[in-house]
């Protein structure tokens, strides 16, 4: 088959370099400019250099216009892969191909359609996460599966580590989705959308802790915001302060949210819960913080004095 791709970041490179060890010729590459979007200074292995280092056409485009279109029908291309694209493919593209377009999306679809689906998909407990190969339609990642891979969520897990593990995935589902496309299947699985979820891209605005929410969410936040993403963030004494490493507490402790109550283990716990008022909650046990200076402390060793508050604003 003669494939063109459409893909940005590490998810594209690996999904490139899926389509370049295949038996099936990469006829076109199609990705983004470099950008200074802080999501998207991570991860950012270019797609561009390894067409490049291939030999391959690259086409350097914000987003589809009509001189690429005019380009892809003279490519006259079997199949379009797309991994990571930002920002919408028309039905003149995904259509053109005879066997159509295939999506490769970071979860377990139809779940988690949209963006920063693993960093959703962790700060609401989710026990798996993955990838999906589906072929596109009208609606964003909406169409039919052709094949999924799904990993185990650890009780530690970061978004970073979740990353990892899922970015593994991307080369064998395409492989094996390209096998499945050229041997004439075409049975693919529907979605149910009854079962369907869509998030927006986070923002800084996402990483502001609320103290309100259940220590447990909240630990969850701090680790879906792991080094390099933007770390969650709260205020003390006017100052912001990133949550590096915390974990929920053992004991069990009533008051204000927000309030700097008590050291325990190797943490310093944090008053968590709408309804902490009860004393039935447990806390957050901050262990690791860092300040906007860059400066990294021990949460023990930062908050020598107990009382005050962590507040979401200065």
């Amino acid at each position: 088959m003669r494939v063109v791709m459409f893909g940005y970041q590490t998810w594209g490179h690996r999904t490139l370099r899926a389509l370049l060890d295949s038996e099936h010729e990469v006829a076109l590459v199609v990705t983004h400019p470099k950008s200074d979007h802080a999501y998207e200074r991570i991860w950012a292995d270019s797609v561009a250099d390894l067409a490049a280092e291939h030999g391959v056409e690259v086409a350097l485009r914000n987003r589809p216009d009509a001189e690429l279109t005019a380009r892809l029908r003279e490519v006259e291309p079997d199949l379009i892969v797309a991994n990571n694209w930002r920002t919408w493919i028309p039905p003149e593209i995904f259509t053109l191909p005879r066997h159509g377009t295939l999506n490769v999306h970071d979860s377990l679809l139809p779940a988690y359609a949209g963006f920063s689906p693993l960093i959703w998909a962790l700060i609401n407990g989710e026990k798996e996460v993955g990838v999906t190969a589906h072929m596109m339609d009208d609606e964003l990642d909406a169409g039919p599966i052709v094949l999924q891979k799904a990993v185990e969520v650890g009780p530690r897990d970061t978004a970073t580590d979740l990353f990892h593990k899922t970015v593994d995935l991307i080369e064998p589902t395409v492989s094996e989705s390209l096998a499945l496309i050229a041997s004439g299947r075409t049975d693919w699985t529907p979605q149910d959308r009854t079962k369907a979820s869509f998030f927006h891209k986070r923002s800084i605005e996402d990483s502001r802790i609320d103290w309100t929410w259940p220590a447990e969410d909240i630990e969850r936040l701090v680790r879906a915001q792991s080094d390099p993403y933007p770390n969650a963030f709260t205020f003390y004494q006017g100052e912001r302060i990133h949550i590096l490493r915390a974990s929920v507490s053992r004991g069990r402790y009533g008051g204000t949210p927000g309030r700097i109550f008590i050291p325990e283990g190797d943490g310093v716990v944090i008053v968590a819960g709408a309804d902490a008022r009860y004393g039935q909650n447990h806390g957050l046990a901050l262990e690791r913080v860092r300040t906007d200076d860059g400066a990294e402390h021990a949460a023990t060793d930062f908050f020598r004095t107990m009382g005050g508050y962590l507040t979401a604003r200065p």
